[in-house]
């Protein structure tokens, strides 16, 4: 599965987070046929409702992204993050400590790194740099982030 040739269509793909924030100024074309994302994916938009504090036009910004949390609990059945997936995991933490990085900073992405790889899924991002270093354990597909 590593080493994703440029150009291939993907049936299946797992969503990270930044292609559900961004996913209405999405290329459709850029994306798998049928998408699915990580119980992570969902912690990380519940979370990011309430990191809207003290800023100008906080209430509309809470207001669009609890609509993109709302629309990922509507439309997707997430993947649990399992044992098999926290043994993954454990690999993609050794692997990515084998080339000096470490999985602190990153720890959402990696747990849907390795949801992705238990599943057999590439992983669908518009932030292909925190899968930095994975290539050789799971497909990575970039995707184009919207102008803002």
């Amino acid at each position: 599965m590593p080493g994703d040739p440029a150009g291939i269509r993907h049936r299946y793909g797992l969503l990270d987070t930044h292609v559900l924030i961004h996913r209405r100024g999405l290329d459709s074309g850029e994306l798998p046929d049928e998408g699915a994302i990580s119980a992570v994916t969902l912690v990380e938009l519940a979370a990011g409702l309430h990191m809207v504090t003290g800023r100008p036009g906080e209430h509309a910004e809470r207001a669009r992204r609890l609509d993109v949390l709302q629309r990922a609990e509507s439309e997707f059945d997430p993947i649990p993050f399992d044992a098999d997936a926290a043994r993954a995991f454990g690999r993609l933490s050794a692997a990515l400590l084998e080339i000096g990085r470490t999985s602190r900073r990153r720890t959402a992405d990696l747990m849907i790194a390795a949801t992705a790889l238990v599943e057999e899924l590439p992983v669908f991002t518009t932030n292909p740099d925190d899968y930095a270093g994975l290539e050789d354990h799971l497909v990575v597909v970039p995707v184009r982030r919207p102008a803002t």
